[in-house]
This record gives C-alpha cells, sequence and structure tokens, in this order.
C-alpha cells in the first residue's frame, strides 16, 4: 500500500490555500486545514481552528495534526507597520511548526509574493528593481516579513529535517469570496457595477501600468507548483516565482474584459483614477444591484478590494517574473491569462453574486 500523504494547509479559507487543497485532493492526500475560525471546508479532511498567536492555544489545537506529512503555509496577518508584521509572521511560522514538531514532516512550503523583490509596504516600490524579477536577486535591505517567514521555515527545516519551498506569486487570479487582495472579483464587481449604472470603464492605474509588460498567476497554477515541488525531489530547497507563463499589456487586456461585460473602454487620460473614489458609492448601488438581479446577499465591501487593485494597477514600475529555477527543473504548467479572469468571472455569475451576461 502506497504510504498516505497528509497536508497540512494553513490559511485555508483564501486563494492560494483553497486551490492547494483542491489540487492535492486531486492526488488522492488527505488534506488538513488550519483557520483562526471554525468553518466547514468543503475542500478539508480535517478542520482546526488555530490562532497561531497564541503560541500555547496554537500547540495545544495543533495536537491533532501529528500526523502530516507536508506543510502548506499560505497565510499572512497585516499589522501596523513593517516591523510588527515581522515580528507577528515569523512567530505564526514558528508557533506552526512548533506546535507539530514529531509530525512526520518531508516538506515545508511557504508562499509569499513579490513584494520579495519590490520591498515592504512601509519601503514599497522605492527601489526600481531588474524585470523580470530574478529568482536570484539579493534581499533588499531594511526588514520584510517574506524574508522573515522564509528565514524561520529555513530554521525550522533545519531543525526538525524536511525539505522547503518558497513560491513568489504575481497578483493571485481565482474565485473565492471575502478575500482580502482578489482582483479578479474586484474588477468584476467594477465592471458590473459600471454596466449598471453607465459609468465609464475606466482603466484606474498608473499610465507605467496601463502600458508595461506585466504578468498575474492564477491560483491554479499556485497549486499545481505547490504539489510539484512537494513530490520533485530535484525541487528541494528552492525558490521558486510562479506565474502564467504569458505575459500582456492592460492596454490589450483591459479591452478583452470590458468586451466580456459588454462595455466600451473608456479613453484613459493618462493618470490614476483610484477605484476607491470611483466606487464611493458602491456599497448603496451593489445593493441596489442585488435587489433588481437577484443576486447573493452579498456587501460590496465583502466582494470588492478596491484598495488592492489600485495598489497593483498604480504601480509606477515595470513588474514580471522569471521562472527559471521551476522551468529547468521541469515544471512545465501554463495558464491563460484572459482565461484566469473568465473563468473566475463565469463562476461568478453561475453562482449569482455578479449579474448574468446579455
Amino acid at each position: 500500500m502506497a504510504e498516505q500523504n497528509i497536508a497540512l494547509i494553513v490559511g485555508a479559507t483564501g486563494l492560494s490555500g483553497s486551490y492547494t487543497a483542491r489540487e492535492l485532493k486531486s492526488h488522492g492526500w488527505t488534506v488538513v486545514t488550519v483557520s483562526r475560525s471554525d468553518v466547514d471546508l468543503e475542500w478539508s479532511d480535517r478542520h482546526i481552528a488555530s490562532d497561531l498567536t497564541d503560541a500555547e492555544g496554537s500547540k495545544a489545537a495543533l495536537a491533532a495534526a501529528k500526523d502530516v506529512t507536508h506543510v502548506f503555509y499560505c497565510t499572512w496577518s497585516r499589522q501596523a507597520n513593517e516591523e510588527e508584521n515581522v515580528r507577528v509572521n515569523g512567530m505564526m511560522v514558528r508557533n506552526l511548526f512548533e506546535g507539530i514538531a514529531g509530525a512526520p514532516i518531508k516538506h515545508g512550503a511557504l508562499v509569499t509574493g513579490l513584494k520579495h523583490y519590490l520591498g515592504s509596504f512601509d519601503d514599497y516600490a522605492k527601489v526600481t528593481p531588474y524585470t523580470p524579477f530574478l529568482e536570484s536577486s539579493p534581499r533588499l535591505p531594511g526588514p520584510n516579513f517574506y524574508y522573515a517567514q522564509e528565514d524561520v521555515l529555513l530554521e525550522m527545516a533545519e531543525k526538525y529535517g524536511f525539505t522547503w519551498s518558497v513560491h513568489r506569486p504575481h497578483t493571485m487570479i481565482g474565485f473565492t469570496v471575502g478575500n482580502y487582495m482578489n482582483m479578479a472579483v474586484t474588477l468584476a464587481v467594477y465592471a458590473s457595477i459600471c454596466k449598471h449604472t453607465g459609468k465609464p470603464f475606466l482603466y484606474p492605474g498608473s499610465p507605467e501600468q496601463y502600458n508595461a509588460v506585466t504578468d498575474v498567476t492564477d491560483a491554479r497554477i499556485l497549486a499545481k507548483q505547490f504539489y510539484w515541488a512537494a513530490t520533485t525531489p530535484e525541487a528541494a530547497n528552492t525558490p521558486f516565482n510562479t506565474a502564467n507563463g504569458d505575459v500582456f499589456r492592460w492596454t490589450w487586456l483591459w479591452a478583452r474584459i470590458a468586451e466580456y461585460f459588454g462595455l466600451e473602454v473608456a479613453e484613459y487620460p493618462g493618470h490614476t483614477t483610484p477605484l476607491e473614489e470611483q466606487m464611493a458609492d458602491a456599497p448603496a448601488i451593489w445593493s441596489e444591484m442585488v435587489a433588481q438581479y437577484g443576486l447573493q446577499d452579498i456587501p460590496v465591501t465583502k466582494l470588492a478590494s478596491w484598495w488592492h487593485s489600485d495598489a497593483d494597477l498604480g504601480r509606477e514600475l515595470e513588474c514580471f517574473t522569471d521562472m527559471t529555477n521551476s522551468r529547468k527543473l521541469g515544471f512545465d504548467a501554463y495558464q491563460s491569462t484572459p482565461d484566469s479572469f473568465f473563468d473566475v468571472f463565469d463562476e461568478l455569475r453561475a453562482r449569482k453574486i455578479i449579474p448574468a451576461g446579455n
């Protein structure tokens, strides 16, 4: 009988955690999930409610995870400043691995992101790194909670004798509700409001982002790379950029999204027009739309993260990644970026979260 792989997924309600769980289950793995709250997840075989900022409490809760063989850490906790981000997020990774000490762990994987190359929230984009971002690039000076998480993972791997991988996606695209960094759902809500009200479908970001080459990461690609890295011995102890495998310019993709929703692209004014400002009246409009179109009664504030999409689309420098590390080792998964968005839009329509098409 083949040895059973039992995955522990931390941050199981988010994009990366939920898609990773589905991917692993498709390969016959048992999935144990961890989040702060006691939730019923269709992709979980066993759920543990644990606050990883509480060392003693999490140790007691994680006693139910002493049989796990692989760990996928897919969460973070935003604090008031980067020093606190470093302290709290590093502590959470440590509390997790100390809490499952003695488990037969083979591999621990961590998802971070492009702030590895662009700097922390406090120092974001104050440098102009080489593009595409290289996995071999040195760290930037100053505190960065991604570096803290990575350092603790490597320390725990050495202490407990397991291999590791770090995965650095760009903007994550996938279906979830209540995730505060979800551009696909945000743009779907924005486009739906524009369609309903006749507001111009205006690209909200910077001219640099509108015209530059960029990429994104479908949550399905990240999940596939997680599985590949955990099951490929040659991939051990390596950081990996994670993106769809294509590149695009928003000048082109914005028109494709407009076409999907039956909208005209508004003339770009040559400067940022943040969604937070454009959508100041969105809560009232969305409530009206929920009633008119028979949508699920989900507040717009739980669907759209205007601030996060504004941050991504408003960057004033080129951002895309090089995937040499995984490509050289045989990871060849690819995802069409327009389809990443369209698949989410289709699911939002099918679930009656946004209005159906004409």
